[in-house]
């Protein structure tokens, strides 16, 4: 049985949890504020949420005035644990759990048109109802021009065949890459994070060597619509996937390559509980 909002906010409140959505943003004026007012309107307004947090990645646009302007906390990327190193996804994602102290996180993209606010109650119902579920990864069907399923160009074509190879118990995740996922903080600060395009299918593969493939769920959560981008800007995503996964699998070849001239490599950003104390930024929520 699907738990509904009021399932879910009762079940929070039973378990003293907290939970907070956490988007990272880079120049995503355009749908940053659709993403984030419904949420910090109906979410937060009725408990599900303390917090939406935008963790602004270096925007040259208004992508911060209008997150804050629809209800979300702007955290700058740069003021959290500057000197950290971790760029670009990645570390807006480790830097936006620091940022924040709730017992579970949801990692939103800032680029989905419309996802509504059941998203986040279908991701986190099952942290609430399942004590062994850890991580909630989300699956979509992703459309692409008039083909309902000609989305997910990397997912289909780079990172579900090498999860097919070398780490088969995982090929059940339909949507290894996917933006949208939550999590307890008690997983998360014990897991490293890439930095980059890396860092949602190295969260996905280190929880599971760290909690085990038994604490993944997924839900159904519709159709994704979101930016979808040309081919040409797809090379360094799927580059980074493939170092992403050669790399937890233990696989040689030396920890970075060059594609068309652009060096592409990991980057590695320190689980947080390894962090002293002193290290940690000040979280409100």
């Amino acid at each position: 049985m699907r738990l509904d909002r009021r399932a879910v906010v009762t079940r929070l409140r039973e378990q003293r949890l907290t939970a907070v959505v956490v988007v990272p943003a880079r120049d995503e004026e355009a749908t940053v504020a659709g993403l984030v007012r419904p949420l910090a309107h109906h979410l937060v307004g009725d408990g599900l949420l303390s917090e939406v947090v935008v963790v602004d990645d270096g925007s040259t646009d208004r992508t911060a005035a209008r997150a804050e302007a629809a209800g979300a906390r702007v955290v700058r990327a740069s003021d959290v644990l500057p000197g950290s190193g971790g760029t670009g996804k990645g570390g807006a994602l480790w830097r936006g759990l620091a940022a924040t102290t709730a017992d579970l996180v949801v990692y939103l993209d800032a680029d989905l048109v419309e996802p509504g606010p059941d998203t986040v109650t279908r991701l986190l119902a099952p942290l609430v109802d399942d004590p062994a579920a850890a991580l909630v990864k989300g699956t979509w069907h992703r459309p692409l021009g008039d083909d309902p399923e000609g989305g997910g160009r990397v997912t289909e074509l780079v990172a579900r065949p090498l999860l097919a190879r070398f780490f088969p118990e995982l090929s059940f995740v339909r949507q290894p890459l996917a933006g949208e996922y939550a999590a307890r903080r008690s997983l998360l600060e014990r897991l490293p994070f890439l930095g980059g395009w890396g860092v949602d299918i190295g969260l996905l593969l280190d929880a599971a060597r760290v909690g085990g493939v038994v604490s993944i769920r997924q839900v159904d959560l519709g159709t994704r619509r979101h930016r979808n981008r040309p081919l040409p800007e797809l090379r360094v995503p799927a580059a980074t996937v493939l170092l992403a996964v050669l790399d937890r699998a233990g696989v040689g070849g030396g920890p970075g390559l060059s594609l068309d001239g652009v060096e592409v490599s990991l980057e590695e950003l320190p689980a947080l509980h390894t962090l002293e104390p002193r290290h940690r930024p000040p979280a409100r929520l």
